[in-house]
């Protein structure tokens, strides 16, 4: 069969393979990225094939490999034809979910395969080999070991097939002889047990995806048409999604509107471990900012709110008070989220001040805001995470060195650690001590930066609550933003276990 041949995609392949058990044949599965094809894949596969009589092999998709900057090195078709080449692999395909499980259910084969690292995985890999086991016992399948010789494609890409930038790679050498990989994951296990709140905007990003066509006939404007939309659960619901994957619990608080409140929608896209707490607006409608998008490239075009900012009536707002000076000393941390929409009044700023035992706070300049929102509206914060932009809007000054600014704001806030993130100049963390770190960008592959900055702060005030060291912070953070830039929109949150495979991948 020709190598081409071999390659299908997972329908065609599942009904070959339904073909194929009528003839009593044994069908062995194998999955992986596979990015860089090695003498250690190819004995993991030969001992598979050896197990049946069918070996199909299917591939991580290219949107799916959380393992770095400049991964996959090879794309999908590549990695696919690779595997193909090989005269123990009989069919390939290339995965269409972020998870094996479902294409076990579709193609159920009698044995899945893994190699010898899984039969004693990390607690993160225990529990992805638990869901795999329970997928193959729906479908009445067994899973099996290979035994040899373990290689990492990762250490041998970052060792020889490298294509960092020379300011990372160096970077990454000297981060890899002061930390170790385990010292960063038992840090980031720390986080389960805190009790955490945050309050914020509720904003609800839309994209209506367009192809455009033209101009108008009539008028000097951009005729577009429309191909798709997607609605994100974004603000504040962004954040508190990227922080239930790493604690137990969460409490959140948030203004929805009392007209078109979308409050079934936003409650199916939280985690399950976030207990909400929401306040309606009155005559308002829950904030939706819809971005209209070039569908191709998903550039942004323009951009509506749908947004009433005017806040909450004293009344509703002194609720939201009394509710926060009576229950914020009851949290380990406290998240303020504030995108400058209304949700966090200025009497609700006090309470948070004057209350939360660690308070951790970004206060987001956007063109609903127009320039009025800075951090200065907080009496204190124990951690800042601000963009560059953000505190040089603070400081009203467009040039000038950042140390000096973010010395005298955590001085006026009385902070003991402020991170200002950089974009591709990365992050530049101060403590009380007077010191400073930079930490490079880690972000490779960026389809887009909505939502980047708030898995950043989600993440890095768990590190901050936890006294985690500077420079950890600012190396995880930058992980985190990394990979949220790979993701449209909030589609999906961060998650931990892509977090330490990310940072496995940059310690190899």
């Amino acid at each position: 069969m020709p190598d081409r041949k071999k390659i299908k995609d997972i329908k065609n392949l599942a009904k070959i393979l339904s073909a194929q058990r009528k003839g009593n044949k044994t069908i062995v599965h194998s999955d992986g990225i596979f990015d860089i094809l090695h003498i250690g894949h190819i004995r993991h596969l030969e001992q598979a094939k050896g197990l049946g009589d069918i070996l199909i092999v299917t591939i991580t998709p290219d949107r799916f490999v959380n393992r770095g900057p400049g991964r996959p090195v090879f794309t999908e078709t590549l990695r696919a034809e690779a595997i193909a080449s090989l005269n123990c692999v009989d069919y390939v395909a290339i995965n269409s979910s972020p998870t094996i499980e479902d294409t076990l259910r579709i193609l159920k084969p009698n044995i899945f395969v893994q190699g010898s690292e899984y039969k004693n995985p990390a607690p993160e890999a225990a529990n992805e080999i638990a869901n795999q086991i329970k997928a193959l016992q729906d479908i009445g399948a067994t899973i099996a070991f290979t035994e040899d010789i373990a290689f990492s494609s990762t250490s041998l890409i970052n060792r020889y097939l490298s294509n960092l930038p020379d300011e990372m790679h160096e970077y990454l050498t000297l981060f890899r002889q002061r930390y170790d990989q385990k010292e960063i994951e038992q840090l980031i296990d720390q986080f389960e047990d805190m009790n955490v709140l945050v309050i914020g905007d509720t904003i609800l990003d839309e994209y209506q995806y367009c192809e455009a066509i033209g101009k108008s006939s009539k008028d000097p404007v951009l005729a577009l048409k429309y191909q798709s939309h997607d609605l994100f659960a974004g603000g504040v619901l962004a954040v508190a999604n990227h922080v239930a994957n790493f604690v137990k619990n969460v409490h959140l608080v948030t203004v929805l509107g009392e007209k078109d409140d979308y409050e079934a929608f936003i409650r199916s896209q939280l985690q399950s471990n976030i207990n909400p707490y929401f306040i309606k607006q009155d005559n308002a409608a829950t904030i939706i900012k819809r971005r209209f998008i070039e569908g191709y490239s998903l550039n942004k075009l323009f951009e509506i709110y749908v947004m009433d900012d005017s806040g909450l009536t004293p009344e509703k707002d002194k609720q939201l008070c009394k509710y926060l000076k009576d229950h914020v000393s009851e949290y380990d941390l406290v998240i303020a989220a504030d995108f400058g929409h209304g949700a966090i009044s200025l009497e609700a700023v006090h309470a948070l001040a004057d209350s939360a035992p660690f308070l951790a706070i970004n206060t987001q300049a956007n063109a609903g805001n127009r320039g009025f929102h800075t951090v200065s509206r907080y009496p204190r914060a124990d951690y800042v995470c601000i963009a560059e932009h953000e505190i040089r809007l603070e400081k009203r000054t467009l040039n000038g060195d950042l140390r000096p600014m973010m010395k005298d704001i955590s001085k006026r806030l009385d902070s003991t650690r402020m991170v200002v993130t950089r974009g591709r100049k990365g992050a530049l963390v101060w403590n009380n001590r007077g010191e400073f770190v930079e930490i490079p960008s880690f972000a490779h592959n960026i389809v887009d930066r909505v939502g980047a900055g708030d898995a950043f702060f989600a993440v890095t005030s768990l590190a901050a609550a936890k006294g985690v060291p500077d420079e950890i912070l600012g190396f995880i953070g930058n992980v985190v933003g990394s990979l949220a830039v790979e993701i449209v929109g909030n589609k999906k949150s961060i998650d931990k276990t892509s977090t330490k495979k990310y940072i496995a991948s940059l310690m190899r």
